[in-house]
């Protein structure tokens, strides 16, 4: 286990500036520690997992799939995320389906909560856009969203303000950061980055397309069910929305042909105006899972990993750091994300 030490006496060094990093610096850096995060990319971070995500907050949702750590640990940032960045939009999601997806849909609501069902009316009172496109809906009033692409460089600032130190273009190893601070704390958030020390990592592709249209007004995510894989309708700033999120086995960041339909289909699927939008980028990350695809956080001597966010980034990574420093701190060990050697 780590030594609790005073805070002056252990600086925190953070590898990886994405999503995952950029959370642990900032509340590292308002506890008092001295930071420094190292990021091998530049400032634009757009060699990064997080400049593909989707910028989901949505823990209710989540659970018609993935274990209830991730709604545990995810309804946690949320209040995290609303303390730290109280302009993030809270506007709920929703969740639609067509008639021949009726049965999955129904699926959905008994394996979620947290949400309320709205009739086509309900529907259009909230996302005017929607009305007369589905029957009924999941509003899940509780959930958020954020732009990736804009919310990290605000967590960047913050860092620097809280007292951190960023160094863009800082290409470094664990080891030489330990030989260089023996006292210190480094916090590895490489993301598949850290493949040479945990080779049990892969890559899960998740591929997104951009398009424009001002045809169309969303004020929260729309998630239409479909057999595959759930895919979203994201809104974004100036009259963008982000298509997403395929799950594939693959570790190449192209973006196939049949996703490409699928994902441009299923916003038609949503509201016709949107097979006149632009398309602006084609774009796929590889994000990091462990093969049980849940986070981790390994506690090995003066060395900490973050990893295996998978499809989970945005959402989990302000809880998992305060799981982090509450275990530097006062050695609190949360046993369902935690490993110690």
């Amino acid at each position: 286990m780590l030594q609790t030490t005073k805070r002056s006496d252990s600086p925190v060094s953070i590898i990886g500036a994405g999503i995952a990093g950029a959370w642990q610096a900032l509340l590292f850096a308002q506890a008092g520690h001295s930071v420094t995060l190292h990021e091998r990319g530049d400032a634009a971070m757009t060699d990064a997992t997080s400049h593909w995500a989707g910028g989901m907050l949505a823990p209710w949702c989540e659970a018609e799939v993935a274990e209830p750590i991730i709604s545990r640990l995810g309804q946690r940032s949320l209040d995290i995320w609303r303390r730290e960045l109280p302009d993030t939009p809270f506007n709920g999601s929703l969740v639609v389906a067509h008639p021949r997806e009726r049965n999955d849909f129904e699926r959905f609501a008994r394996m979620t909560d947290g949400h309320r069902r709205l009739d086509a009316t309900a529907l259009a009172e909230i996302e005017p856009s929607l009305e007369g496109r589905f029957r009924d809906a999941l509003f899940f009033p509780a959930e958020g969203h954020v732009e990736p692409r804009r919310v990290l460089p605000k967590l960047h600032e913050r860092i620097v303000a809280a007292g951190g130190t960023i160094k863009f273009g800082s290409d470094v190893a664990a080891a030489d950061l330990a030989n260089l601070h023996p006292k210190g704390i480094v916090i590895d958030c490489r993301g598949l980055g850290a493949r040479d020390e945990q080779p049990e990592l892969r890559g899960v592709k998740g591929e997104m397309i951009l398009i424009e249209t001002s045809e169309v007004q969303l004020a929260r995510p729309v998630r239409l069910i479909h057999p595959r894989w759930p895919l979203y309708v994201i809104p974004r700033e100036a009259d963008l929305f982000m298509l997403g999120a395929t799950s594939i086995e693959a570790e190449d960041t192209g973006v196939s042909v049949r996703s490409a339909l699928e994902l441009l289909g299923a916003a038609y699927a949503v509201h016709p105006a949107f097979g006149e939008a632009r398309i602006v980028e084609f774009g796929s990350g590889l994000r990091p899972a462990y093969p049980d695809n849940l986070p981790r956080i390994g506690v090995r001597g003066g060395k900490i990993s973050v990893n295996g966010l998978y499809r989970h980034g945005f959402l989990l990574a302000p809880a998992l750091a305060e799981l982090t420093l509450s275990y530097v701190e006062r050695g609190q060990i949360d046993n369902e994300v935690m490993q110690c050697a």
